[in-house]
């Protein structure tokens, strides 16, 4: 075995016990660094003949060579050597089954927002969405409560910067702001042939939203929800309010057997007005009136200030609580546990 046959062979040698990447990288300077036996032999060829230099040049080439093939399968088996360890230390069980990302769920008031939206839109009533911070005039002025109205006292509630010293803004206080709202724009689109005295199309909406006030307590909320309706024509009475909420919550509660009962009541926006109880026939409520809604025929007032004659346009209004329902049809006794966020407790409606 020649000199360079023997390098050779210690090259491969020495990286084969190479444990480790710098391991092998050292090895790797002893033989093909700036101070390797390859660099020491091509500089021992300065003194060399021409002739000789090729000769001599080639072999340590083919040597040189050599030892790099050796370097590189090294490095390839120690690379797959570190693969399979992570792969035994990171196995996946193709067999186990796959993690699944949960499923979220409607929130028990919007479930109930949901169904009143359905039952409503079956009798022909459209949804109307409006600001939550409102003008002092659409939420008690245009509805019959000026400013030096004892009724105003009930609705003690928040009041927001940017208005005007005349005009104050606040958070709503009930979605009633909506009724003139959407009759005010319901009848510019109409007003031409209101003017000519031909019939204008009804109004038949409900408003639901979030509202305001500063009351807490565990059943009241500062914020809640209500849902108001309108239903404004020639010929609507305070029996088609009868009729049009009986159906609704007898729809809601699916119960055949359930009693409403219409109270003499007092609301600045509507004259006559009645509170809305009901009453179960069966079940843990049994026998009890429950309050679920006030309503009453639109006050004249009221009327005016949607651009109408209430000589000829008359109508009924109610406004209820979604989160008073939700609690009834689930049999929650605490409101505040709709808004505390326990997943325990919300999970239940998923």
């Amino acid at each position: 075995m020649n000199e360079l046959d023997a390098l050779v062979a210690s090259a491969s040698q020495a990286f084969s016990a190479a444990g480790t990447p710098v391991d092998l990288e050292n090895a790797k300077a002893q033989f093909l660094g700036k101070s390797g036996r390859i660099t020491e032999l091509m500089k021992g060829m300065a003194t060399l003949a021409v002739d000789e230099k090729k000769a001599r040049g080639a072999v340590i080439n083919t040597a040189k060579q050599a030892i790099e093939a050796a370097l590189n399968a090294r490095r390839q088996a120690l690379a797959d050597a570190e693969l399979e360890r992570q792969l035994r230390s990171e196995s996946l069980d193709v067999t186990l089954p796959g993690r699944q990302r949960g499923e979220g769920g409607l929130h028990p008031v919007s479930l109930t927002l949901e169904r009143i939206e359905g039952i409503f839109g079956s009798m022909g009533f459209s949804v109307a969405e409006g600001p939550e911070i409102e003008t002092d005039w659409f939420n008690f002025t245009a509805l019959n409560t000026p400013a030096d109205h004892p009724a105003r006292s009930m609705h003690d509630t928040f009041y927001v910067e940017g208005g005007a010293a005349d005009a104050p803004l606040l958070l709503r206080t009930h979605t009633s702001p909506m009724q003139v709202r959407h009759a005010v724009q319901h009848v510019k689109r109409h007003r031409a042939a209101i003017d000519a005295g031909q019939a204008m199309p009804e109004i038949r909406v409900i408003a639901p939203g979030r509202t305001y006030r500063v009351d807490s307590d565990a059943t009241h909320s500062p914020m809640f929800h209500q849902c108001e309706g309108l239903w404004i024509g020639e010929n609507v009475s305070f029996k088609d309010l009868k009729v049009v909420f009986t159906d609704f919550c007898r729809t809601f509660f699916e119960r055949d057997d359930l009693v409403l009962r219409f109270r003499p009541s007092f609301f600045p926006f509507t004259e006559p007005s009645a509170e809305i109880d009901i009453q179960f026939a069966s079940g843990p409520l049994a026998g009890r009136w429950l309050e679920v809604a006030g309503s009453g025929q639109v006050h004249p007032n009221v009327v005016r200030n949607m651009g109408l004659d209430p000589e000829r346009y008359l109508g009924f209004a109610f406004g209820m609580g979604p989160d008073r329902l939700t609690m009834l049809r689930y049999g929650v006794s605490d409101l505040r546990l709709f808004f505390d966020g326990d997943m325990r407790f919300l999970r239940q409606f998923q």
